[in-house]
C-alpha cells in the first residue's frame, strides 16, 4: 500500500434525539499522542457535557485503533463512532462526540443512530486527502550542501517534519515509499551528508 486517505482539517457537526444534543468533532491525527490533548480540550470546552465518547484509527494497514464508551451502554457510542471512520474508508482520524443528556433514554439502538449519525455528518463536511506511505530519514549535513538537498526532497515529493538549523542542519523527513530506492540513491550520492 502506497497511499492512505485521512481528513484535511478538523470538523464538527451537531445531532439531536429527544432533547440530547451530540456534537461530534473530526480531527486529522498524526500520532496516538495527541488524542489526550484533543480529548481534555474538548472537556473544558463542555464541561457539563455527561459523556466524551471518541474512536480513532491509525497508521497505514489502519491497525492503530481504539473505541471509547465513556460511560454510554457498551458498544453504543465508540464502536458506531469507528464503524464510520472505516466506511469512509480512513485513517488518522479521531472522531469525539460530546452528548448533553436531555432528560429521556434513547436505548441502545437510538444511541448507536445517533452517534453513528453525527459521526457521518462531520465526516462528510471535511475535505479528504490520500497521502503517500512515507518512510522516515533523519538528515544531518552542512549550510553549504543546502540547496543540493533541498532539490533533491522536492524531486522526489518529500516532506520535512522537523528541522533544526544551528551549527549544521538538522532534518526529520517523510520519502514517499514509491520513491524510497531512488531518493536515497540520490541523497547518498551528495558529499558531505549524513543519514540515519
Amino acid at each position: 500500500m502506497l497511499t492512505y486517505t485521512t481528513i484535511t482539517a478538523p470538523a464538527t457537526a451537531e445531532f439531536r434525539d429527544r432533547g440530547s444534543k451530540f456534537l461530534a468533532y473530526a480531527y486529522p491525527l498524526n500520532s496516538v499522542d495527541e488524542v489526550k490533548s484533543f480529548i481534555t480540550e474538548l472537556k473544558k470546552e463542555h464541561p457539563k457535557a455527561v459523556h466524551h465518547c471518541y474512536a480513532y484509527r491509525m497508521g497505514i494497514e489502519g491497525t492503530v485503533y481504539r473505541a471509547n464508551d465513556d460511560g454510554e451502554p457498551s458498544g453504543s457510542a465508540g464502536r458506531p463512532i469507528l464503524g464510520q471512520i472505516d466506511s469512509a474508508g480512513l485513517t488518522n482520524v479521531l472522531v469525539v462526540v460530546v452528548r448533553y443528556f436531555g432528560g429521556t433514554l434513547l436505548g441502545v439502538p437510538g444511541l448507536i443512530n445517533a452517534y453513528k449519525t453525527v459521526t457521518t455528518d462531520a465526516l462528510s463536511t471535511v475535505a479528504t486527502v490520500e497521502k503517500n506511505v512515507e518512510f522516515n530519514l533523519k538528515l544531518n549535513f552542512e549550510y553549504t550542501i543546502m540547496n543540493e538537498v533541498m532539490m533533491v526532497l522536492k524531486q522526489f515529493e518529500a516532506t520535512i517534519l522537523k528541522q533544526e538549523m544551528t551549527l549544521f542542519c538538522d532534518f526529520e523527513v517523510g520519502i514517499p515509499l514509491v520513491h524510497k530506492a531512488a531518493c536515497l540513491q540520490k541523497l547518498q550520492s551528495i558529499y558531505g551528508l549524513n543519514i540515519e
